[in-house]
């Protein structure tokens, strides 16, 4: 018989007590340690016995057998994925309410269940009749897809059992919940158990997972930070609710890279890839408004031309705003220091707001003149050249540092038809690169390139 024993946990960093506190000793949240009954495991009780545990092999023993990925038939998913689904993995896709987590995966889903055999989409949030209905907008009508509205995790995994599923779909984990826990569902407890059981259920039956999660108002998946440690793959589904774009990101890949991201438009068929994010970014773009920019981002292997906007005017307080939509506000502040001592403009009673268009988050620092050179743009009133993109880094004493493939940023640029292009100058043994189509102009500080790319002569201090 097994020996369950009492013990609190807290909810919101997982930190286990045998007593209850008011105030977890770990993060310093108050009334989060909630009491849980835990009962000892097989394992446990197996050694406890005295039965043999399993045997250690040989690395000449095992088999390396490579797994065959399942291609997922939308382009943009499988990118990020690494190519496909590899047998067996769990995969964690997280992401605001809202933006599109559920109806991503049962396109999946219906696209997924003709060639990879039965998928079953196990839903605690929605009655099959609600999931039929967003079947029936999307277009779907695969004969073996399964739909199940069950929160009992052992109950759902019964019932899917018997169909021998290709791919399985829960959604949520923060909404199932396991019997043998007294927590209720969504704690820390049983998001990380029924995790647990999802990944002995998959593995030895080489059955890939989805897995939706909820995630916090810091942006983080909801639960114990161990549940993102236990899957093989965590995905992030990012964008504005009322923008049109979502961005697919992977943050761990065990089986690809996670530089690559997907981009989708949301729209009344569901969610269709971007196969050209730049076009898509790009045209709505004005050519003669003050203060916006072209740069070049580059997300995993793929150059993304994005604007950049930027607004200055008078502040109304005596302590100007600096605020930033897609972009690290804190690099703002420094990129408004180094226009304000190096370049010479006089941004210190000014406002500074600066948006990066269609809801994508730029954190590479390549963008970093595309910014700098929207707010010169906008202070001076003056237009950037519409045919002009700008690409470099900007240091503390306003140089320009190089940025790496270059030449791959540029052939995107040329592509869509831009004819110049402002770069950092190359400094040592480097050589300016040469690119058919675009003319590339190199600067070696900020204030240089910003004179370059605005119009109508030299940008100086008021």
């Amino acid at each position: 018989m097994s020996k369950a024993r009492t013990k609190f946990v807290c909810q919101n960093c997982g930190m286990e007590t045998p007593a209850y506190y008011g105030r977890c000793p770990q993060c310093g949240t108050w009334g989060s340690m909630v009491e849980t009954v835990e009962a000892r495991g097989p394992a446990r009780e197996r050694r406890e016995r005295g039965m043999p545990a399993t045997r250690p092999a040989r690395l000449s023993e095992v088999t390396s057998a490579e797994e065959r990925r399942k291609v997922v038939p939308i382009g943009e998913f499988n990118r990020v994925l690494g190519g496909g689904l590899v047998p067996g993995s769990l995969v964690l896709l997280g992401g605001d309410p809202g933006v599109g987590k559920s109806t991503l995966l049962l396109q999946v889903a219906g696209l997924l269940a003709p060639s990879a055999g039965p998928v079953v989409y196990v839903s605690a949030e929605e009655s099959t009749q609600q999931i039929k209905l967003r079947a029936d907008r999307l277009g779907i009508t695969a004969d073996d897809l399964y739909l199940l509205s069950e929160t009992n995790l052992e109950a759902a995994l019964d019932a899917v059992d018997p169909v021998k599923p290709g791919l399985l779909i829960v959604d949520s984990i923060q909404t199932v919940y396991l019997d043998d826990l007294t927590s209720a569902a969504g704690s820390v407890s049983q998001v990380r158990e029924c995790t647990a059981r999802l990944m002995q259920y998959a593995k030895p039956r080489h059955l890939p997972v989805f897995i939706v999660g909820h995630v916090t108002k810091e942006g983080a998946i909801a639960g114990p930070r161990v549940l993102e440690h236990m899957v093989d793959a965590v995905l992030y589904l990012e964008g504005e609710r009322y923008h049109q774009y979502r961005v697919l990101r992977a943050v761990k890949n065990r089986f690809g890279s996670t530089d690559e991201v997907g981009v989708f438009a949301m729209t009344g068929d569901g969610m269709q890839e971007v196969a050209n994010p730049s076009e898509a970014f790009l045209q709505e773009r004005s050519p003669d408004t003050h203060g916006s920019a072209v740069g070049v981002t580059l997300e995993g292997t793929r150059p993304i031309l994005v604007e950049v906007q930027a607004l200055t005017s008078n502040s109304a307080f005596g302590l100007p705003r600096r605020t930033a939509n897609g972009f690290d506000n804190n690099r703002l502040q420094m990129l408004v220091a180094v226009l304000s001592k190096r370049v010479g403009l006089g941004l210190g009673s000014q406002d500074i707001y600066v948006n990066i268009v269609g809801g994508l988050r730029i954190a590479e620092p390549a963008a970093d003149l595309a910014v700098v050179t929207a707010i010169a743009s906008s202070y001076r009133e003056r237009p950037v050249d519409p045919n002009t993109v700008v690409i470099g880094e900007v240091g503390l004493s306003g140089e320009l540092r190089s940025v790496n493939q270059i030449e791959r940023r540029l052939n995107e640029a040329s592509k869509l038809g831009f004819a110049r292009a402002v770069v950092p100058a190359p400094g040592g043994r480097r050589q300016l690169p040469k690119v058919s189509g675009i003319e590339v102009i190199p600067a070696a500080s900020a204030a240089e390139a910003i004179e370059m790319a605005l119009v109508h002569g030299p940008v100086g201090g008021s």
